[in-house]
């Protein structure tokens, strides 16, 4: 049986090999992943409830691999290594761009670098 996770416990990720590249980009371009992570959880808590995701999650799935389904709403964000940006700065992909000048980021106050605690588990992991 599966161990019932605590608050304060970790969890490991892995990627797969043959992951889509924007996965890839998405994953690099947060500055913490986890909080990220947890953001998106707690969209998803609000929008649907607790649930197991699994059942509702097509096994194959080809939304960013090629498909010309919702190519309007892939935003393609070039990753900067030390670019601080919240994601209430580029949660909106589809709304007007009018105020902005073609390859121009916005203008975004800095947030102070937050440290991940690492532990003999994650290292682990990574091995």
């Amino acid at each position: 049986m599966k161990k019932t996770k605590q608050p304060g416990d970790n969890i490991s990720l892995k990627t797969k090999k043959t992951e889509d590249p924007l996965v890839m980009q998405w994953l690099n371009s947060q500055t913490n992943l986890m909080d990220s992570l947890r953001y998106l959880i707690e969209r998803e808590i609000v929008q649907n409830g607790v649930r197991n995701l699994q059942v509702f999650v097509p096994v194959e799935r080809s939304v960013l691999q090629g498909s010309a389904a919702m190519p309007q709403e892939i935003a393609y964000v070039p990753h900067a290594v030390g670019n601080h940006e919240s994601a209430a700065a580029v949660e909106d992909t589809t709304g007007s761009r009018d105020d902005q000048q073609p390859g121009r980021q916005p203008e975004l106050e800095p947030e102070p670098p937050t440290e991940e605690e690492i532990d003999d588990d994650d290292i682990e992991a990574w091995i």
